[in-house]
């Protein structure tokens, strides 16, 4: 702490506070670094969580490749739906500031469903304004799985997929159409 006992301000003396020295040889942190440390353990966690229970629920995670902030999943679609029996790749793209921040997360397979545009990106609320720090990637993957069986019509991104959800049999049949379809671009 530097002390400065007496200022001249004028033609009087006074005393002056004790003022905090800073540093000279640390530089001053800005105000909203991200600590990419704590985020890369808290995604190496969640992947250990995932590796753990997460194929017994039908979803799993991995990195795409050096990069902990870059995953590949899948999800299969749950029983009863017309998705049962499929499964789809997705990728995951976690910022910098996550988890205060929700992953950008992609279909890369083909899926007709009223929340899915062509392109593969999903119309779900806690992807956008209703994200929590408290959800992980398993819960995401979860509830994109939920998504698959119980689409919002109400809100779609494909709105040929909404006007068809409510013919099951056609709904179902498109569904395979375009998995299918997309299964052999890939080959």
């Amino acid at each position: 702490m530097e002390v400065r006992p007496y200022e001249t301000v004028g033609n009087s003396t006074r005393h002056r506070r004790h003022v905090p020295a800073t540093p000279s040889k640390q530089p001053a942190v800005p105000p909203n670094t991200v600590d990419t440390t704590s985020v890369s353990q808290r995604l190496q966690k969640e992947l250990m969580s995932l590796m753990m229970i997460g194929g017994d629920l039908g979803v799993s995670a991995f990195p795409e490749g050096e990069s902990i902030f870059a995953w590949i999943g899948t999800i299969a679609g749950g029983k009863g739906t017309a998705h049962e029996g499929l499964s789809y790749k997705l990728s995951l793209r976690f910022p910098l500031d996550y988890p205060f921040k929700p992953p950008q997360v992609k279909f890369e397979t083909m899926c007709f469903h009223p929340n899915v545009d062509q392109f593969g990106n999903i119309c779900l609320d806690i992807l956008q304004d209703k994200w929590s720090s408290a959800y992980d990637c398993r819960t995401l993957l979860l509830s994109i799985q939920s998504l698959l069986g119980e689409p919002n019509p109400d809100s779609p991104f494909n709105s040929y997929a909404a006007t068809v959800w409510n013919n099951k049999e056609d709904y179902e049949r498109k569904v395979h159409k375009q998995y299918h379809a997309g299964e052999a671009l890939e080959s």
